[in-house]
C-alpha cells in the first residue's frame, strides 16, 4: 500500500471513530420536552396510534420537520405549528438529538383487527 493511501484510509478511520463517539454521547432531556410528550411520548413513543414516533428517527429529519411546522408553508399544521412556534433553534436542535438517540419501536400492524385490516 502506498503512503496516501494508509494517509486515506487513516483518516477515514479517525473520521469514523469521531462520527462513532458523537453519536453515542447521550443528551440530557430537553426541557422544551413536554411540547411534545403529550402527543409522542417523554421518549418519543407515541401515546396514540395516531401520533408518529419519533424514537430513534433521523435527527436531521427532525430538525427539518420542526422548522417546516414553524415556518408554516412548507407544512400545514394547526397543532405542530403552534407548538413548534415556541420553540427557538436550539430547542430544535436539542429535541431533534433526544429523540434521535431514543430506541426506536418497531410496530407491526395486526392484519386480523378492522384496524389492520385494507
Amino acid at each position: 500500500m502506498t503512503p496516501m493511501k494508509h494517509i486515506v484510509l487513516a483518516a477515514s478511520f479517525a473520521v469514523t471513530l469521531a462520527t462513532t463517539a458523537q453519536a453515542a454521547a447521550p443528551v440530557a432531556k430537553p426541557d422544551k420536552i413536554v411540547v411534545c410528550a403529550a402527543c409522542h411520548g417523554e421518549n418519543g413513543v407515541s401515546t396514540q396510534p395516531i401520533y408518529p414516533n419519533l424514537a430513534g428517527q433521523q435527527e436531521t429529519y427532525i430538525e427539518h420537520v420542526l422548522h417546516a411546522y414553524k415556518g408554516g408553508v412548507e407544512r400545514k399544521n394547526p397543532i405542530m405549528g403552534a407548538q413548534a412556534a415556541t420553540l427557538s433553534d436550539a430547542d430544535i436542535k436539542q429535541l431533534a438529538k433526544w429523540f434521535a438517540q431514543q430506541a426506536p419501536v418497531v410496530y407491526t400492524p395486526d392484519l386480523e383487527t378492522p384496524e389492520g385490516k385494507k
